[in-house]
């Protein structure tokens, strides 16, 4: 994508602009993140994949979305993938970098969720724009790591 540096202020700014002009409702905030992220999502997904061939079933797709996707938008690949192959995966990032300027400690944890929104979005946009409906989610234990879980929606 762009360069990291201005991509990451401008994720930050996204992020301080949303919650600032809101009426302070996080759950309205989170969602209004994710919408962006998805719609980006699309748009990016099918960039990346216009001259690439089809894939053969979800786990493909999925790690395509660990590596390519990931170092597209990241400059680097999912650090774990983990997957109970009944349409679940723990996408694992151990310097996650939209929580790698925040501090280490525990009392930032809270804060977590607005800087995990539009990727969450951004992940169940590029799936959706592959034909897979999906629910992603993410969780953060220990900054900056985080674990983004993917759970495939059947049709």
């Amino acid at each position: 994508m762009a360069d990291e540096a201005p991509f990451q202020l401008l994720h930050s700014e996204l992020i301080h602009y949303i919650y600032k002009s809101a009426d302070g409702e996080n759950g309205r905030n989170i969602t209004k993140l994710e919408n962006m992220g998805f719609r980006v999502g699309q748009g990016l997904i099918e960039r990346l994949t216009k001259d690439t061939a089809r894939f053969k079933d979800e786990l493909d797709i999925m790690k395509f979305v660990c590596k390519d996707f990931w170092t597209c938008v990241f400059k680097k690949q999912i650090d774990n993938l983990r997957t109970n192959h009944q349409g679940i995966y723990v996408l694992q990032d151990n310097k996650f970098r939209f929580l790698s300027h925040l501090s280490a400690g525990k009392q930032y944890l809270e804060h977590a969720p607005k800087y995990l929104a539009f990727t969450c979005g951004l992940v169940r946009g590029g799936l959706s724009s592959l034909g897979v409906k999906s629910i992603v989610t993410a969780e953060v234990s220990v900054m900056p790591s985080c674990k983004f879980q993917v759970m495939i929606q059947k049709m």
